[in-house]
């Protein structure tokens, strides 16, 4: 079954965000668009490049309105070490939640048989409902720059019913509105 249009489960999680432990709840992530991008571990080797690209984006994706939470099975105070030793994991800004006990990463379905999560990234609405769900292979990394269009197309969809956005859209382009009339003519 797929997690699309679900709500998010409830959780409670430590979290390291710039130079602070902080607890982060499924709460939070209600009230505005979210990006939660699970990864494997801390100290690894794809892992880096990934959070590093997202950080990339990251100014972009908070002048859209979306909050960003990293998530591995590590705990808060790895992150920190993580943060504090590694110059790609030191340019973070966002929430690098630990998921320790697995609950979140099993609660997204995103927790690999070996007990660390996979390499799963969600677009969540303000109303806690997942809108996209991207898994990889554990060797293929992700590019965050795909976010901010999916995001855009997600937060248009959402304040105008009865419109779709077809394949490569761009904000601004037109969009489709399903009927009867367009099947076959598309």
């Amino acid at each position: 079954m797929s997690l699309i249009g679900k709500e998010i489960v409830e959780f409670s999680a430590d979290a390291y965000h710039n130079g602070e432990f902080i607890t982060v709840t499924s709460e939070d992530l209600k009230g505005k668009w979210s990006v939660v991008c699970f990864y494997p571990a801390d100290f690894s080797f794809v892992c880096p490049t990934e959070l590093e690209d997202l950080q990339n984006q990251y100014e972009e994706l908070k002048g859209l309105g979306v909050e960003v939470y990293s998530v591995s099975t590590d705990t808060h105070f790895v992150h920190k070490a993580w943060h504090d030793d590694s110059d790609k994991i030191g340019k973070i800004e966002y929430i690098m939640i630990g998921d320790p006990s697995h609950a979140i990463s099993a609660g997204f379905e995103v927790l690999g048989e070996d007990g660390l999560a996979q390499r799963g990234t969600f677009i969540i609405d303000p109303d806690g409902i997942i809108q996209t769900v991207e898994i990889n292979a554990d060797g293929i990394g992700r590019d965050a720059s795909g976010l901010i269009d999916k995001v855009k197309a997600a937060k248009y969809v959402r304040q105008h019913p009865g419109e779709v956005c077809p394949a490569k859209w761009k904000e601004g382009e037109e969009t489709l509105a399903p009927s009867i009339d367009l099947v076959g003519k598309i």
